[in-house]
């Protein structure tokens, strides 16, 4: 299981993957990505003979997670996909159907209509028999493009006859979406018995699939016939030494359909049971054939011995002598030393001669040794950690990473001088080997001729922003972009696209009028930098209550993505005597202090996240409004 989501510790009842792990781990074996680092968790997932693969609210994998996956799915392995948020935005072809921008909601004040209950189930799906409970309903869902609509099977339909679960074949894999999330906050049916019999019964339909591509067998779901002739059956329950049904371990091997049979019980295929609950094969040690003979009696020297318990080993009188020989050794040492003579004598004086010798040979291979396995490193990973330090993306081109040292540089001096804040000296950083946890927020000046990022790096930036990081990307060319119409972009934009093309990045909107960043620390209408006019973007507001309630739990309800054109670094450089190192345009130096509250606002609201959202700041706002 991976979500696209940070994973819930404090607050499990409200995770995407809670729901499913209750609903699954009493009839299999669950296992949870343990990192937020998404391809490296497919990695590591499809390292292992998975059967299902869960993937909760991800909309858009980088290339070659889409691929692993798509190949796993191929021979013979199950997707299961839930909606949500960033699904709803961004989608990729691994889904039974293309699906319609933006999603439908059930239900809210501005809605005619009204939560959807489930539609009995058709004879057709595998959820055929259930009885969908009556008071399980749905408030949000993603809808399928009706141009597509018949590239997909439906297993499970609302009231209105739109789709809840839709499934296609792919290869001898199947991919299953729930076009709900897999926690309640679009619907109910996570919370009801019913969601635990529908997942139970998808996975009594998958078979174990090995993850390397050139793993023999083809997996194929046990309802199908041509399944129970090549289909790998994966081991339910075996038999220990003392003939008790206990749960397999990882080193049993499936079993193809068609030889079980003539299989033979070892090591790696204990007896037991093989396949899902609904049809499971038995492996038998006594087949039909079989012919118990009595053992022939042993030849040589032999002896029949009866089943007895072995009787405990008493340690106490041993370990009681030893320590009493150890008393004795150190006492005799003791008289040595203390009667003296001339051989202990030489021996001191030898000892006392080779010890400084011997501790700076010791000191010396220490640092050589420190030196080689990189404490410097660990050196610059501790002074991050101790104090807080804007830090800017290196691009390469010397010129535009001064404007980015010079500018963080001024605008740190202006934190120490106006705010409680007192960041360290601005670094730069290499995305692609340093560590980003360190720096809450990054400021990243996007070049014109920028390359698409490597697919381990988008991961990793993917990670950072998840798990609380901000990224300021300015793309700097607000004066270079064609007048006339929102839509008209610069060069700095298409760069921007093109290095991030792949980042699975949530919806964006221009700041709100209301949004924290107007009120984190000054009063703000609009973001100029060292141009003005440029729009300043932010993660979209959700629309539902549910989704701002997730939010907040992952990241203060902080947007994780700024986009600007206005060139903030040049409007903070500073020179050492603070004078500016460039004109601002067209409004000066009024301008320039607009950009330095600017650029304060983005700081705090980095740090402190919605703090300025509650409501206990409205009197004093409305009285700083008022002056």
């Amino acid at each position: 299981m991976i979500s696209g989501e940070a994973r819930e510790l404090a607050q499990p009842l409200l995770s995407p993957l809670y729901y499913v792990e209750r609903a699954l781990s009493p009839y299999t074996e669950v296992e949870a990505a343990k990192g937020s680092n998404i391809a490296s968790s497919v990695e590591e997932l499809l390292q292992r003979n998975l059967s299902v693969l869960i993937l909760a609210d991800i909309g858009k994998l980088v290339s070659g997670s889409l691929e692993s996956i798509e190949s796993w799915v191929k021979r013979g392995g199950t997707l299961v996909r839930f909606a949500g948020p960033r699904l709803e935005k961004n989608g990729d072809r691994l889904l039974p159907a293309a699906l319609r921008r933006g999603g439908r909601t059930l239900g809210g004040s501005l809605s005619w209509s009204t939560p959807q209950r489930l539609s009995p189930f058709e004879n057709s799906s595998p959820f055929y028999g259930l009885k969908p409970p009556a008071d399980v309903t749905v408030r949000r869902q993603v809808l399928t493009d009706p141009a597509a609509v018949r590239q997909a099977k439906v297993w499970a339909r609302l009231k209105d006859g739109t789709p809840l679960v839709s499934a296609a074949r792919r290869g001898d894999g199947w991919i299953v979406l729930f076009h709900i999330t897999a926690n309640s906050d679009w619907s109910s049916l996570p919370m009801s018995g019913l969601f635990v019999e529908m997942l139970r019964r998808i996975t009594e339909r998958s078979v174990t699939t090995p993850g390397a591509a050139k793993a023999a067998g083809r997996a194929q779901a046990p309802g199908d016939a041509a399944a129970q002739q090549t289909g790998l059956l994966a081991p339910r329950e075996v038999l220990d030494g003392f003939g008790r049904l206990i749960a397999p371990s990882p080193a049993v091997a499936p079993i193809e359909a068609g030889k079980i049979d003539e299989a033979k019980p070892g090591p790696t295929r204990p007896p037991g049971y093989y396949g899902s609950a609904s049809s499971a094969r038995a492996l038998n040690i006594i087949r039909a054939r079989s012919v118990l003979e009595p053992l022939s009696p042993p030849s040589g020297r032999s002896r029949q011995i009866g089943y007895s318990e072995l009787e405990a080993v008493q340690l106490k009188p041993m370990l009681l002598a030893a320590a009493f020989l150890l008393f004795l050794a150190d006492m005799i040492i003791m008289l040595v030393f203390s009667a003296g003579g001339r051989l202990v004598s030489m021996i001191r004086r030898g000892a006392a001669a080779t010890a400084p010798a011997l501790l700076v040979l010791a000191i010396m291979a220490q640092s050589a040794g420190a030196q080689q396995s990189g404490t410097t490193t660990d050196a610059q990973a501790l002074e991050a950690t101790l104090s807080t330090r804007l830090a800017f993306v290196v691009t390469g081109d010397a010129e535009i990473d001064r404007v980015s040292l010079a500018g963080l540089s001024g605008l740190s001096r202006v934190l120490k001088a106006r705010t409680a804040i007192e960041p360290a000296e601005p670094v730069g950083i290499n995305v692609e080997t340093d560590e980003l946890a360190f720096y809450p927020l990054l400021y990243w000046p996007v070049r014109e001729n920028a390359n698409p990022l490597a697919e381990k790096t988008l991961a990793k930036i993917d990670a950072y922003m998840k798990q609380g990081g901000m990224i300021v990307f300015d793309t700097r060319d607000y004066q270079r972009t064609l007048p006339g119409g929102v839509g008209a972009q610069g060069p700095g934009a298409t760069a921007l696209s093109r290095l991030i093309g792949d980042l699975d990045i949530p919806p964006l909107e221009p700041v709100p009028e209301n949004h924290v960043l107007t009120k984190a620390f000054y009063l703000l209408r609009n973001f100029p930098g060292r141009w003005d006019g440029g729009a300043l973007w932010v993660e979209a507001t959700p629309a539902s209550e549910a989704d701002k309630s997730a939010r907040s739990r992952r990241t203060d309800g902080v947007s994780s993505l700024l986009i600007t054109s206005n060139d903030f670094a040049a409007a903070w450089a500073l020179d050492d005597r603070n004078r500016a190192l460039f004109p601002v345009v067209p409004g000066g130096d009024i301008q320039r202090e607009m950009a330095f509250r600017v650029g304060v606002n983005i700081v705090m609201y980095a740090l402190t996240g919605n703090y300025k959202a509650d409501q206990v700041h409205v009197p004093a706002l409305l009285e700083r409004l008022g002056q």
